[in-house]
């Protein structure tokens, strides 16, 4: 089951079916099908805080990824700051909502088994990003 859930902000609007069935589209794919997926919609604050508890890490980001996948059963809980997806919607000069839904994959493809650590995945995380954009039909 896929969730969608406000932390101390308000929910987004999402077209929640079409996205869960894009989501579960993009782990076929790769090969996985979607178990649990919690998608954890915060502020600034809230993401800073999960950052220092759980990772010892002191900054913001727009997504927090926990990954409990079990062999081809993706499952896991995403936190996303809606505060920085807006910042970083700006700052790229897109919409809200595309970058939501970049932000929406990104976690599905670190739970697919795709990282972004160094300078090569990061721009394969892009690739498959931009990929699994396209295949998202308005």
């Amino acid at each position: 089951m896929i969730q969608y859930i406000a932390e101390e902000v308000e929910l987004p609007v999402l077209q929640k079916q079409k996205i869960s069935r894009w989501i579960k589209e993009t782990a076929s794919g790769y090969g996985k099908k979607t178990g649990d997926i919690s998608y954890i919609f915060c502020s600034d604050k809230r993401i800073l805080e999960v950052n220092n508890q759980f990772l010892q890490h002191d900054f913001y980001t727009d997504i927090i990824t926990f990954d409990y996948t079990e062999g081809p059963v993706i499952s896991g809980d995403i936190f996303i700051s809606l505060e920085t997806v807006a910042s970083n919607a700006t700052e790229f000069n897109v919409s809200f909502e595309e970058e939501l839904k970049r932000i929406l994959i990104h976690g599905i493809l670190h739970l697919c088994g795709q990282d972004d650590k160094t300078p090569e995945s990061r721009l394969e995380m892009t690739r498959k990003e931009n990929l699994a954009l396209g295949n998202y039909s308005e």
